[in-house]
């Protein structure tokens, strides 16, 4: 990856908070919020099920962890309701390779994996290629520095 590339990463995780918000104080951890609610308005069951992005619907919501979280319809929203914990991407909704870098950082919800049962989204495309090179060393730095950016803006 390029400094520029970095440095723009850099530049995006210092006005997340401020462009794109996040969940309020109540909330246990901080939620990548964008366009009124978790992970863009975008289903996170439907990943699951569908194996694609599916945008939800202010028809289906269910609040979680201090966000409001859309979804294509009532079922994905009852199975998201039963174990938010299982189908909720992981970092809060934050980019995984930006988590791995220190930094939180908004994402694209067309830029996905899912690896070992569980959701990733990145920032774009190409730190996608980067992280997709060492998914495993990637998710250990992102998992080790979670607990220490997960509340903080």
């Amino acid at each position: 990856m390029s400094l520029f590339k970095f440095g723009k990463i850099r530049a995006i995780a210092l006005a997340a908070g401020l462009l794109f918000g996040v969940a309020g104080p109540a909330a246990a951890q901080q939620i990548f919020v964008a366009n009124g609610a978790a992970i863009k308005g975008y289903d996170p069951v439907a990943y699951f099920t569908d194996g694609k992005p599916v945008a939800g619907s202010a028809q289906f919501t269910h609040r979680w962890n201090g966000a409001e979280w859309r979804f294509a319809n009532a079922a994905n929203r009852d199975t998201f309701a039963a174990e938010p914990e299982k189908f909720a991407p992981q970092y809060g909704g934050f980019c995984a390779y930006g988590l791995s870098q220190g930094y939180k950082v908004k994402i694209e919800p067309d830029v996905w994996r899912i690896v070992d049962d569980k959701l990733y989204l990145n920032y774009d495309r190409s730190v996608q290629q980067t992280w997709v090179k060492d998914i495993p060393g990637y998710v250990a730095k992102a998992d080790a520095n979670w607990p220490k950016l997960r509340d903080k803006r």
